[in-house]
């Protein structure tokens, strides 16, 4: 009997673990739906605008969150479809354009139309009998925050890539120079906390990372540019809550604990203060649209 009984506790106790993890990760990806997202937008709607995404493009999002550059993407009419590990983000996405079908050709999560999926089934991003190859695929994620960032995007491209035709732009995004991004200082807080701060510590941005990624995918460079993409908050506790929603600082949190690292991103954060108690870090992010062979 007391086994049977340790037994059922050591159950309640895990799926009470488990039911705290869910929540966490729900409460994250609502801070980044809701706080962090939206920094990007201005990189997002520059390269739509280069690439002249309009109606009937039909575009592939590699790490695709909440949906916010999908929905930018919807809105001009595009077909879109989106890739992500994060199963909270992924949720959000589908509320949003379940709320919106006006934004995604008013067909909600119709298969041509806006179609999510979890990273490990990307074979079911594949165009199907009837439907054309995807016009442009777009890795928004910037990196460059911390070292060894872009090992998974590798296979994603590998993945991604042959669902494309010949010449098909692929848009990769970076961090600018540390010199241009305010947020840079706030960053290095996750390597300092981190058991692994050589790995983890925000390193400078070389200016060919990104063709790097494209050489080992097998891509053709074909243009970049460079986008302010300020951050700005509403006040201190919202600044953390957006960093903290990155997964950046998942390490630090690991090795100390999240009080501690909360209390180091404030005070990182002390410079970007304004009078009015809001946040504001000017940043630079890079884009480079390479073709596929």
């Amino acid at each position: 009997m007391t086994r049977t009984l340790g037994g059922h506790h050591q159950r309640l106790a895990h799926a009470g673990t488990a039911a705290a993890d869910s929540a966490d990760a729900g409460a994250r990806a609502r801070d980044w739906a809701e706080i962090q997202e939206r920094m990007l937008v201005p990189l997002y709607e520059a390269v739509y605008e280069r690439l002249e995404v309009r109606g009937g493009t039909r575009v592939l999002g590699l790490g695709c969150g909440s949906g916010l550059a999908l929905l930018l993407a919807a809105a001009r009419g595009a077909r879109v479809t989106g890739v992500d590990s994060d199963r909270a983000r992924l949720a959000l996405a589908r509320e949003r354009l379940r709320a919106d079908p006006a934004r995604s050709g008013g067909a909600g999560l119709a298969a041509d139309t806006g179609t999510l999926l979890q990273v490990d089934r990307m074979a079911d991003a594949a165009p199907g009998p009837g439907r054309s190859p995807y016009d442009l695929i777009t890795a928004f994620e910037p990196i460059g925050c911390v070292a060894g960032d872009a090992k998974g995007l590798g296979p994603a491209l590998d993945e991604a890539i042959p669902l494309a035709g010949r010449g098909t732009p692929v848009v990769l995004a970076g961090w600018g120079p540390p010199e241009r991004c305010a947020t840079d200082g706030v960053l290095r807080v996750a390597g300092r906390l981190s058991d692994r701060p050589r790995e983890g510590a925000r390193r400078p941005g070389h200016r060919d990372d990104l063709e790097e990624v494209a050489a080992r995918a097998g891509l053709e460079p074909d243009g970049s540019g460079r986008v302010a993409c300020p951050f700005g908050y509403a006040d201190q506790e919202s600044a953390v809550r957006g960093l903290l929603s990155t997964g950046v600082f998942d390490g630090a949190i690991r090795t100390t604990n999240r009080r501690l690292v909360e209390k180091e991103i404030g005070e990182a954060l002390h410079p970007h203060l304004r009078r009015d108690g809001t946040v504001w870090m000017p940043n630079v992010f890079r884009y480079l649209i390479a073709r596929t062979p």
